[in-house]
């Protein structure tokens, strides 16, 4: 991997976007091009702004493009530079972006902070690929942990209030994260099957749900954290997904205080976003509004 490039600034983000306009050509440009073959006469054609409209018409026919369609800020009165706003801070973030800190700086209501953040989470949580990890010559780490509480006293049953979520990161590739409900053998091994390719080096803890795994086509690595053991000689251990919920929790505890069992997908959805995109924080801004459905 090459040098990591650095996010951009808040200044030189406000300097790129100091207008609605601009805003709305970067968007145009970004989805669709100022030129592009109409959707309506089929012609190559240069797109140009219709005045007091979000939307531009093609030179041949007059057809109309709205660079707003299908976005979370489509039919919204919110100006576009503040969901602008909203996205990048998403993006250059460590630990998340609390609604409140949104109201104080965009000077809107609360619900409407709340609702522009879980939009644009939701968003982010969308775009990473359900492609499965891994392959022969792979290593993917699978670990879980429980988010809103202990896991003293808890079994491989119904957890309450609590929330298991489990980790699947390939070294050098992505992470995928899922809520699961139950931790016994059947379910992770259910869910390693969906999610991992065989022929994959499989690093886990000694969790009796990963017991046998290697009878499905892995191979399988454990470490036994009760004796302090976090890697083997072999190439075992789960340190890189250690961290991840080290950053996973400092941003929901520190930023959310409190995330309901309803909306933490999204919230995993936005921190696994940042996670597979940190090697190249400048894209993740375009990439977001490049992805936006047509």
């Amino acid at each position: 991997m090459g040098m990591k490039t650095k996010a951009p600034t808040l200044r030189a983000f406000l300097d790129q976007f100091p207008t609605e306009e601009i805003c709305l050509d970067h968007l145009m440009r970004t989805r669709f091009g100022m030129v592009h073959e109409c959707g309506s006469c089929g012609r190559e054609a240069k797109f140009y702004r219709v005045k007091a409209r979000r939307s531009y018409a093609c030179e041949w026919c007059g057809y109309q493009v709205f660079p707003t369609s299908g976005t979370p800020f489509d039919r919204t009165r919110t100006p576009l530079r503040d969901w602008f706003l909203v996205m990048f801070q998403f993006c250059t973030t460590r630990n998340g972006v609390a609604a409140k800190e949104i109201e104080r700086q965009l000077g809107v209501t609360y619900k409407t902070a709340w609702r522009m953040c879980h939009q644009v989470r939701a968003y982010m949580a969308s775009l990473d690929s359900d492609d499965p990890l891994g392959g022969p010559g792979s290593f993917v780490e699978i670990d879980e942990t429980i988010v809103g509480g202990s896991v003293s006293g808890m079994g491989n049953g119904y957890m309450g209030n609590k929330t298991i979520v489990v980790g699947m990161m390939e070294r050098g590739g992505e992470l995928v994260t899922k809520v699961v409900t139950r931790r016994h053998k059947a379910a992770m091994h259910g869910l390693i099957l969906r999610n991992v390719l065989p022929g994959t080096t499989i690093c886990t803890d000694e969790m009796g749900g990963y017991k046998d795994i290697d009878q499905s086509g892995y191979r399988h690595l454990k470490v036994n954290h009760n004796r302090g053991q976090y890697a083997s000689k072999a190439g075992g251990g789960v340190n890189a997904l250690e961290g991840f919920w080290a950053q996973l929790k400092r941003g929901i505890n520190g930023t959310h205080i409190h995330v309901s069992g309803k909306h933490l997908p999204k919230y995993l959805g936005e921190f696994e976003y940042r996670w597979n995109m940190r090697a190249v924080p400048h894209l993740m801004l375009d990439r977001m509004m490049a992805s936006f459905q047509r």
